[in-house]
């Protein structure tokens, strides 16, 4: 499924975060949104799941507009968040967890498929599907927090900064199952403050400062244009 996003405006009360934002992620593929703290990158992912309200512009999967359809609906249409910070519900078990990201789907033998392919990504979580999510250490929460989103069978995934506070050993198997995911065809769109990271993962990377977008290229041409982290302060003082 084909994620386009054209000249997309949203904000917190008087404030618009977001000005005239337009990309576009192929179906299939996975791209990095790459930028300084403040940018607006999390603004933008809320505004994609319909998590914040838009105040103007598109929202495309395919040939369809979701830009004024409420959060349920978005998921409903094949895009899910995957928020920073994971926001899992802790009370709950891993099972839990899981049944709740697949609340749309139809009866008991898809879920149980469902179920059946998010515990082969993720080992961990069919050791501890019985265990209350709250006591899973950072690592099994993130995986926790994906494989809640995978239940609903998405065809987009907003992927928001999947790998902060990570051990490097998990980080690997998060990795891995990214690249699982896109080698099945799922179109995702990531944010990433290890620009490393998320250009070896993406096949495409868009910067975003200040609430629009100042710079896009393939992964390798972005890597080549040397340290981002200059570059975004050059690009904030031209704005």
């Amino acid at each position: 499924m084909r994620l386009a996003v054209r000249n997309l405006s949203a904000g917190y009360g008087p404030i618009e975060v977001i000005q005239g934002l337009s990309l576009a992620v192929e179906t299939g593929e996975t791209v990095a949104l790459l930028g300084p703290n403040g940018a607006g990158k999390s603004t933008l992912m809320a505004a994609l799941a319909g998590v914040l309200r838009r105040r103007s512009g598109e929202v495309r999967l395919d040939d369809r507009n979701i830009a004024a359809v409420p959060p349920h609906a978005v998921v409903a249409a094949g895009l899910v968040l995957v928020p920073e910070g994971r926001r899992i519900f802790a009370p709950f078990t891993v099972y839990d967890n899981l049944r709740l990201g697949a609340l749309r789907l139809g009866g008991p033998a898809t879920l149980a498929e469902r179920f059946e392919y998010v515990l082969g990504l993720f080992p961990r979580l069919r050791e501890r599907e019985r265990q209350l999510a709250g006591t899973l250490s950072g690592g099994e929460q993130q995986m926790l927090a994906i494989g809640r989103a995978l239940m609903s069978n998405p065809r987009v995934l907003l992927l928001d900064e999947p790998f902060l506070g990570l051990a490097p050993m998990i980080v690997d198997e998060i990795r891995r199952v990214l690249r699982d995911l896109a080698q099945r065809g799922l179109t995702v769109l990531l944010v990433e403050q290890k620009i490393d990271m998320a250009l070896d993962l993406a096949q495409r990377a868009y910067v975003m400062v200040k609430g629009r977008i100042v710079l896009d290229g393939t992964a390798a041409e972005i890597r080549g244009r040397g340290n981002l982290n200059q570059i975004y302060f050059a690009l904030a003082d031209n704005r």
